[in-house]
């Protein structure tokens, strides 16, 4: 037919010529479309995804150029028409199936309409039909969704125990170091099953090990350690390593609070019983003085970091300390700074010098963020400037404790670092004897005594005050701070004075609060709910380093409650009475 359809449009010869080229090439794509088009209806049989054979790969270069864009052309084809038929059986199916059990049906209540007995038989057979016809049915329906790229029960079945003898598996090599333990986000590209796996694995690791540090040998497991619940592709590069689970810790809720005319109530998550009660009952005395509940200021907003650096010898050590101090030269360190960054500022630099060694503690703005990652930027980039200018200066480390990061100073305490808040609050005296049991005088000396001599005879360094750290420490593991900057955030200065009135004045000085409201594990849902509390969850768009600002009040002025309802407690003598009450586990 090839032959004469060529003879119709071409001479003799030509067609005679071109006849076994084309005949030819009709031949290999019917050896292909008949394979591929078997495959597809397979495929449509089977499970939906198959992946086509690339035919094409096995042929020379110069014919796969060709070949490949046909064989291209002709999946398509294929795979809509047998679309196209699949569907068509799909739709037939189905409704044949409605056919037959409303069949089943129609016989089954046929039945009804003879006499007693007649009835009775048909409602037998009729329910018997009707319960046969709905089980075909509903076998025709699955085995029609099954067709169409659904996943039986059985399949899914299959794959989860499949994927548990994995993970056990993964589990077995980790314990037996096969797998690094912190690659496993890596490796299974999951990090809710990576932590699923790794629990498994310590487990394992455990069961072999003794541990008996107690001088007991106890049976150890993590079976009480939640894991469930938290979107881990939320914690893993950024706020922590070899997850395993989560501590749940209880959140209260302290308030209302008034501060700044505006009423707040504040997260605070923590395990020491009547600590939130004792702060509520703080600012219970505070509303109830009605003299405008608590007013603050932010006095100082300064993120520090210190590197340490080496000059050859203390004359050159001198020159760079002294070039530094120059404030024709503060501008470069400046520009380089600010080039790292859109939201920091560099504010100032203060050089100390030990030997020829040097402590360059950098100053800045951060914005809505804490901001240790985005000083630390600005501030090697800094550096590189200033070895430009002294070449022979060594960079020993970014930082030389000369910040201060985690550890309580003087330095923190004179200059701040973070946002230094100040809040006061007058309370009645009526308040005072009816909330908080006590009364004005016994307050003051109290204060005096306890947090001013006691602390200078510890030698403390910001510690004059009763408990600040629990306040701080609360609402840090709530609104996702990093709980161990605590120690410096905490230093805090309580002040008590008798007024004209013969009410109570009470202020709060904080020097060092480190707090942001991004950044950190300010995304975390938990914590994020906890920054939505107060309204101040992100950056502020309007006024950068709002936020961050006004979570260092909220401590703060939370401090303050929480400081006037202990002392009182100390007062009046009924610390250990409350305590008993409230921080002891019912049995």
């Amino acid at each position: 037919m090839l032959t004469w359809m060529l003879e119709m449009v071409m001479e003799g010869e030509t067609a005679a010529v071109v006849t076994p080229y084309l005949t030819l090439a009709v031949q290999f794509l019917a050896v292909l479309v008949v394979p591929m088009l078997v495959f597809e209806l397979a495929a449509k049989a089977m499970t939906a995804g198959a992946a086509w054979p690339r035919l094409d790969l096995y042929l020379p270069p110069y014919l796969s150029v060709v070949v490949s864009p046909v064989l291209g052309g002709l999946r398509s084809i294929i795979s809509s028409s047998v679309d196209f038929l699949f569907n068509v059986y799909s739709n037939i199916a189905v409704s044949l199936t409605h056919i037959l059990v409303s069949g089943d049906e129609k016989d089954g209540s046929s039945g009804e309409e003879g006499g007693e007995e007649d009835r009775t038989k048909s409602e037998v057979g009729g329910g018997g039909g009707s319960g046969s016809g709905s089980s075909n049915g509903r076998q025709k329906t699955v085995e029609v969704q099954a067709g169409s790229g659904y996943i039986s029960a059985e399949a899914e079945e299959e794959a989860k125990v499949k994927a548990e003898v994995e993970d056990r598996d993964m589990a077995v090599e980790v314990a037996e170091e096969r797998v690094a333990l912190h690659s496993l986000e890596k490796v299974l590209k999951d990090p809710s099953r990576a932590v699923k796996v790794r629990r498994a694995a310590i487990e394992n690791m455990m069961r072999a090990e003794t541990c008996d540090l107690g001088g007991v040998q106890n049976e150890r497991s993590l079976a009480s350690l939640p894991a469930e619940g938290l979107d881990y592709s939320l914690v893993h590069g950024t706020c922590c390593e070899n997850v395993i689970g989560f501590v749940p810790i209880p959140v209260g809720v302290v308030g209302p609070l008034t501060l700044d005319g505006r009423i707040v109530r504040v997260p605070l998550a923590t395990t020491e019983g009547c600590l939130v009660a004792s702060t509520c009952r703080g600012c219970k005395a505070i509303n109830m003085s009605q003299t405008g509940g608590i007013r603050s200021v932010v006095f100082g907003s300064e993120m520090a970091r210190a590197p340490v650096v080496r000059m050859p010898d203390i004359h050159q050590a001198n020159t760079l300390k002294s070039w530094l101090e120059d404030g024709n030269n503060f501008a470069v360190m400046a520009e380089a700074f600010n080039s790292t960054t859109r939201f920091g500022s560099l504010h100032r630099i203060r050089v100390a010098m030990g030997g020829r060694n040097l402590y360059l503690r950098f100053s800045c703005n951060t914005g809505d963020a804490m901001g240790m990652n985005m000083v630390s930027k600005g501030v090697t980039k800094c550096l590189e400037t200033l070895r430009r200018y002294f070449p022979t200066m060594e960079i020993i480390s970014v930082s030389g404790n000369f910040c201060t990061d985690k550890k309580p100073s003087a330095i923190n305490w004179i200059e701040g670092r973070g946002k230094s808040v100040s809040c006061e609050a007058v309370v009645v005296k009526d308040a005072i004897e009816r909330v908080l049991k006590t009364n004005v005088d016994a307050l003051i000396q109290l204060n005096h005594l306890k947090n001013f001599v006691g602390s200078s005879l510890a030698g403390s360094v910001g510690g004059n005050n009763a408990h600040a750290s629990n306040l701080v420490t609360g609402i840090f593991i709530a609104c996702g701070q990093d709980p161990a900057q605590n120690v410096e955030s905490s230093t805090c200065m309580t002040l008590m004075e008798k007024t004209e009135e013969g009410d109570l004045y009470v202020s709060c000085t904080m020097p060092s609060i480190e707090v942001g409201t991004i950044g950190g594990g300010t995304h975390l849902p938990a914590q994020a709910s906890c920054l939505n509390m107060l309204g101040i969850h992100g950056s502020c768009d309007h006024e950068p380093g709002a936020n961050a600002e006004a979570l260092a009040r909220v401590v703060c002025a939370t401090v303050l409650a929480g400081e006037l309802s202990l002392m009182s407690a100390l007062a009046s003598g009924d610390l250990v009475n409350s305590h008993m009450r409230l921080n002891r586990l019912k049995k």
